[in-house]
């Protein structure tokens, strides 16, 4: 269940697996919506963005906590500054997964619109609205989710060079 100095734990290895099933859902509605416009697929995937988005935030919370937890008990990381970068790299997904629907939900808040995820009412909706809420989600929210995509990109590269150019085994303790 907890890391161990040799792999990540089941916990850790699942909350990420199932951030990262959800990122490629978000992220590729998104793309798609983009690219395609508005059509009736892009409409129903669309229709659950903003529910997925509130499972990222609190997922996000949880990896963020549990990573806390577990910090003594994690594999080592490579020393010197590619150490430091990798941690700084960490720490930039980690703001950003939470930054990103954080930003979204306070812009939600500050519509006056009740919001509804999964059946359950998450916000009721029964108050004017704020601006400055709004305006903060509206400007920060897309732009960088678009940067939490070139992260997530890099993460990917990363994760990549571990396996096949420095093959240290890094990627087969997080499978």
């Amino acid at each position: 269940m907890f890391d161990s100095g040799l792999k990540y734990g089941l916990v850790t290895r699942a909350l990420h697996w199932a951030i990262a099933a959800l990122l490629i859902y978000q992220l590729g509605g998104v793309v798609a919506g983009a690219a395609l416009g508005e059509t009736p697929l892009t409409e129903a995937w669309g229709s659950l963005h903003k529910p997925v988005g509130l499972l990222l935030f609190i997922l996000g919370v949880l990896r963020a906590l549990w990573g806390l937890i577990n910090l003594q008990r994690r594999p080592p990381l490579h020393r010197g500054l590619l150490g430091k970068l990798a941690v700084a790299g960490h720490l930039a997904l980690y703001g950003l997964l939470l930054f990103v629907p954080g930003v979204a939900l306070i812009r939600q808040y500050g519509s006056g619109r009740a919001f509804e995820a999964f059946g359950v009412t998450i916000m009721q909706g029964d108050h004017d609205r704020i601006e400055w809420m709004t305006k903060l989600g509206g400007d920060f929210h897309g732009e960088f989710g678009w940067v939490l995509l070139v992260a997530i990109l890099m993460h990917i590269v990363m994760a990549l060079v571990h396996q096949f150019v420095w093959k240290d085994g890094t990627l087969n303790r997080m499978a």
